[in-house]
């Protein structure tokens, strides 16, 4: 089979390889759907934290059972995604049923290798499935998800003002939650091009591009003084966080979804003034890839709401780096294999 490797930053390779041997509590998939996120891309870029070259990327994935045990739940032929953070069972976390920071933690397409091959050998207890969801479906489950999970560890309620800063594939799928969870949601985002698509398609109250607007006015304006509940960065750009943090309500709470390699500052006497609370939200967990699906199923999440380009397999070398240049609008992109 062909698998596609990430050698170094910048630099990617077709690779032959042998079919996984079957082993007792594995599925193997042929892979159908990749997509793909900022972890990708930042790999190819050479600024993912936790990361080692050269390595297979892809943990967005649909695909359908080729072999698998007879006695499982799931049968061949099955489409399926995968929950792709691998934990150990044993640790705090673990038992505590937080899996998606295990300490042992090893994530598809980080940590060991992942499914941006041909075929892909996943553990049967990391699979997930719905018959109603389609293949571009299933491999927007575990993105949104990752909004989910920061939803989640908000608490979120009914007419919350939430503001989402970074509108990005994670950015974005953190609104649709939000907006899910009942929230009044506002977007922040230097990109004039996807604040105005998420403002078409959604009905974002409000959308602020900070390069064009005075953004702490803006927000004082729309929330009469009072600024937002729950503010949450999809950027896991530093300028960006440490800005975020005056934008917070008294009370309020800061989540961390996006992610950076270096260390953030904060006005001490601002954040305890408010009391804040300021807490990270690191991958998710099956609930959250369930409460995703159901939201699929209910049409409140629309697939091609994401998806804005495809490519083939054999296409990425040659057409991966495009996908860097915010000029060419990319949301969300899928690899196909069919």
């Amino acid at each position: 089979m062909k698998q596609l490797s990430c050698i170094e930053p910048g630099f990617w390779e077709f690779q032959k390889v042998d079919l996984p041997i079957s082993k007792p509590g594995f599925a193997l998939l042929k892979i159908r759907r990749i997509g793909i996120c900022g972890t990708d891309l930042h790999a190819f870029e050479g600024t993912q934290p936790f990361f080692s070259y050269p390595r297979v990327l892809g943990h967005e994935l649909a695909g359908e059972i080729v072999d698998i045990e007879e006695d499982s739940v799931f049968k061949k032929g099955d489409f399926v995604t995968i929950v792709p953070y691998y934990s150990c069972g044993d640790c705090r976390a673990c038992q505590t049923g937080k899996t998606n920071c295990c300490t042992h933690i090893q994530v598809a397409g980080v940590h060991v290798d992942g499914g941006m091959a041909e075929y892909f050998q996943v553990p049967i207890a990391n699979l997930m499935k719905d018959p109603d969801l389609s293949l571009d479906e299933l491999a927007l489950v575990e993105p949104l998800a990752i909004g989910a999970h920061g939803i989640r560890r908000a608490h979120i309620q009914k007419r919350d003002r939430v503001l989402v800063v970074g509108a990005g594939p994670i950015g974005l799928g953190t609104v649709k939650m939000a907006q899910i969870a009942g929230a009044d949601v506002i977007l922040m985002d230097v990109n004039a091009q996807r604040l105005a698509h998420v403002q078409q398609k959604w009905g974002i109250s409000l959308a602020i591009n900070p390069l064009k607007e005075n953004a702490m006015a803006s927000l004082q304006a729309y929330t009469n003084g009072q600024m937002p509940e729950v503010v949450i960065d999809a950027t896991g750009n530093v300028k960006a966080i440490e800005t975020s943090f005056s934008y917070m309500s008294h009370g309020g709470i800061f989540v961390l979804i996006g992610l950076q390699l270096q260390s953030i500052s904060l006005s001490h006497p601002e954040f305890h003034k408010r009391e804040g609370t300021l807490m990270s939200s690191r991958n998710a967990t099956k609930e959250d890839f369930q409460r995703v699906i159901d939201a699929m199923k209910t049409g409140q999440i629309v697939a091609h709401d994401f998806i804005t380009h495809r490519l083939a397999f054999e296409d990425v070398p040659s057409k991966f780096s495009r996908l860097l240049d915010p000029q060419t609008g990319v949301i969300k992109a899928i690899i196909q294999l069919d």
